[in-house]
């Protein structure tokens, strides 16, 4: 007879049913074993007990998993922190090892001692504008030397090393061709000052700059644009000419030489070495600086553009030019033979040291052109500092009076595109006394408390006087703190802002320059 015991009614969530049938099938086996009898899967006493051995079984199990689990976990955590702090170390390790050693000069700021020059001149020019690269050549800080064709009988003449570079004798080019028709075959000697310059050998060099005769550079504003860029990577820096035509006709990617241009080490060296072969494949250029720029192209490397040089490509009066200087130092001003000297009354070269005597006080500040408005007379003021002040009679708006004013010629006459310039221009007002006033700087001083630069009028110029004109004053001051730009400053240069003071004498007004405040703006007040 068989009989059949209810065990239990399988009620457990699906997720142990398996393991719960297999258990049940495991004890009902025993139980028939002991007893006879078949044991079946249904619901009563027995079956009770041994859903209950069976939770407790599983209980254990889960306490158990949850233990084993949490172990796991805790290692995991300790091993992913000793990970994370070993990674930590090895970069901050890293960091500090790659961190410049100062005392090999590797982390030291560029300086003029890391610059060598190459000025490219001839017998006869050098000793009408040797005294052009007097105003700024400083024997006891730079190095270089002025290439000329050949030495006169008098060299006591040529080399004056209190106050000017060393003298070389270019080597022959005769075995180069030039065919460029109505060209000068010396552009292959002047283009040959880059390799021999490097050929000089001089040690520490982080930049070759190049420039002619009368090339005028503002040594401390060329270093610290120079700052900008890493030294130990190829560069090729400078600017293009003023006129469109010219870059037109040579190449807008083209740094013209007369404005000047630096060269980085590395690739001053590499391009010496290839520099002949690139004169071979060219001798239909017209220039030197033509010349540089094709063998440079070979090598893959473009032209890095800094506002800053100046070739100068006009004539007559440079005065719009200047005033309206971009937002960057002035590094260098060319063709002072072809153009009015820049201040009134004087000579180019008396001009030119009356602008360095702003230089040696406040570099960096030299042509920076700020821009103020004088509430109770309705005056624009623009300050180009070290150079000149304008005063408008009435409020003018900043762009408007940013553009350069044309009191400035083209550089050849000839097509529309020869008046065509690279930057924005303004016309001259037709009628002379609606013109600002200009107010040519005078003199500089700096003291405790600052910097103190002082503007005149040039001359009366026959205009009627009313009470608001600006035509009365005779003297405008200026009040400045040394302008010291960091590097980041150089990259992203702002505008600085300038105040209006209260002036104890009726002729004089009083103007101060600052750093503007975050959201300040320059505007009509």
């Amino acid at each position: 007879m068989r009989k059949s015991i209810l065990l239990y009614n399988t009620n457990f969530e699906a997720l142990w049913s398996p393991y719960l049938n297999f258990r049940k099938k495991e004890v009902a086996l025993k139980m028939s074993k002991k007893t006879g009898f078949k044991v079946m899967a249904k619901g009563n006493y027995l079956g009770s007990l041994l859903s209950a051995k069976v939770f407790v079984e599983m209980q254990s199990s889960k306490a158990l998993f949850s233990s084993c689990f949490i172990n796991i976990f805790l290692i995991s955590s300790s091993f992913c922190t000793i990970y994370l702090l070993v990674l930590l170390y090895l970069i901050h390790a890293s960091e500090v090892a790659n961190i410049p050693d100062s005392s090999q000069g590797v982390s030291a700021p560029t300086s003029l001692e890391h610059l060598v020059f190459g000025i490219a001149s001839n017998q006869d020019s050098w000793l009408e504008k040797k005294n052009y690269v007097k105003h700024w050549w400083k024997p006891q800080q730079m190095r270089g030397c002025v290439f000329v064709d050949s030495m006169p009988g008098n060299e006591s003449s040529y080399n004056d090393s209190s106050s000017l570079p060393p003298v070389c004798i270019s080597e022959d080019t005769s075995q180069f061709r030039y065919t460029y028709r109505h060209g000068l075959p010396s552009a292959i000697r002047v283009a040959r000052v880059v390799p021999e310059t490097v050929a000089l050998n001089h040690s520490g060099v982080r930049w070759f700059v190049f420039g002619d005769d009368d090339t005028i550079f503002f040594p401390e504003n060329l270093v610290k644009t120079l700052s900008k860029y890493d030294h130990e990577l190829w560069y090729y820096i400078g600017t293009n000419s003023e006129i469109y035509e010219q870059n037109r006709l040579f190449s807008f990617d083209m740094a013209f030489g007369g404005a000047g241009f630096a060269i980085s080490y590395p690739l001053a060296k590499v391009l010496a070495k290839v520099f002949d072969s690139c004169l071979e494949r060219y001798p239909h250029l017209y220039g030197s600086d033509s010349r540089v720029y094709t063998c440079l192209a070979e090598l893959g490397v473009g032209l890095t553009r800094e506002p800053g040089f100046h070739q100068v490509d006009v004539r007559g009066e440079t005065f719009g030019l200047l005033a309206a200087h971009p937002l960057a130092p002035l590094v260098s001003f060319h063709h002072l033979d072809h153009v009015d000297p820049i201040f009134p009354n004087m000579t180019a070269n008396q001009a030119i040291e009356h602008l360095f005597e702003a230089v040696k006080v406040d570099s960096e500040r030299v042509l920076q052109q700020t821009v103020c408005y004088d509430r109770w007379f309705s005056w624009t003021i623009s300050v180009s500092w070290g150079y000149a002040v304008q005063v408008f009679e009435n409020h003018q708006f900043l762009p408007d009076v940013l553009r350069a004013r044309k009191t400035f010629r083209q550089w050849k006459k000839g097509s529309v595109l020869s008046e065509s310039y690279t930057f924005n221009t303004r016309e001259l007002h037709i009628d002379p006394c609606r013109r600002p006033t200009i107010f040519f700087m005078d003199s500089v001083s700096s003291g405790r408390d600052g910097i103190e630069s002082s503007y005149r009028r040039d001359a009366s110029d026959g205009c009627t006087l009313h009470m608001a004109s600006p035509k009365r004053l005779e003297e405008i001051k200026v009040f400045s703190h040394k302008l010291d730009l960091k590097i980041k400053q150089l990259q992203a240069p702002r505008r600085h802002c300038c105040d209006v003071l209260p002036s104890s004498q009726g002729n004089v007004l009083e103007l101060a320059i600052r750093e503007c405040k975050e959201e300040e703006l320059i505007h009509i007040h």
